[in-house]
């Protein structure tokens, strides 16, 4: 045996001392294992590309859809278009921090524009449409800067989590969709 196997098991020469000098021993095997490594599963959320519409299909007609609403989810993080109903085309979204997004019915108001800024919240946005209160609670784009550039970090959220000051903040095509097709007077529920 190697000296350091023989250190390593002091315990069996002390045991065969006591033998040897006429004692007695008792000899209990005792084996240690290791314990077993954990693992985690970490799991990572898909990253959603803020630029491309989300979903790979057309976006329906919604001046020519029966009973064509809209439906947002606040817990899912989605904004659904659907005919009474039925889903037609969902969108990733990012509601209110703190359910800041007012729940209820509601509808596309006449107010909309291409571009706006908030110097009190520092962001800003583009495609803008608005579902309640003329002007205050909005569809639009992940926001920006004041200059109109995307705030990258903010887009991160979209269908993740609620990171707006109570918009429905969504894709730059989502919101460009919203903002030039839906018809003022569109049925509006937030849930």
């Amino acid at each position: 045996m190697r000296k350091e196997n023989l250190l390593r098991h002091w315990w069996l020469w002390l045991l065969l001392l006591l033998a040897v000098a006429g004692g007695t021993a008792t000899y209990i095997a005792t084996t240690h294992q290791a314990a077993p490594k954990r693992t985690t599963t970490k799991t990572v959320a898909k990253a959603i590309d803020w630029q491309q519409p989300s979903e790979k299909k057309a976006y329906p007609n919604a001046k020519q859809t029966t009973k064509f609403n809209i439906l947002v989810s606040t817990a899912k993080h989605r904004v659904f278009l659907r005919s009474k109903d039925k889903v037609l085309y969902t969108m990733y979204a990012s509601t209110g921090k703190d359910n800041s997004t007012p729940k209820g019915t509601f509808e596309i108001q006449t107010e909309r524009g291409q571009f706006f800024y908030n110097s009190k919240s520092g962001e800003g946005a583009h495609y803008w449409t608005s579902f309640k209160d003329h002007g205050i609670y909005l569809f639009h784009t992940v926001p920006t800067n004041r200059k109109g550039h995307y705030l990258k970090d903010e887009a991160k959220a979209l269908g993740h989590s609620a990171n707006s000051h109570g918009c429905v903040r969504l894709s730059v095509p989502d919101a460009k969709y919203i903002f030039e097709q839906v018809p003022t007077g569109t049925p509006v529920t937030v849930i």
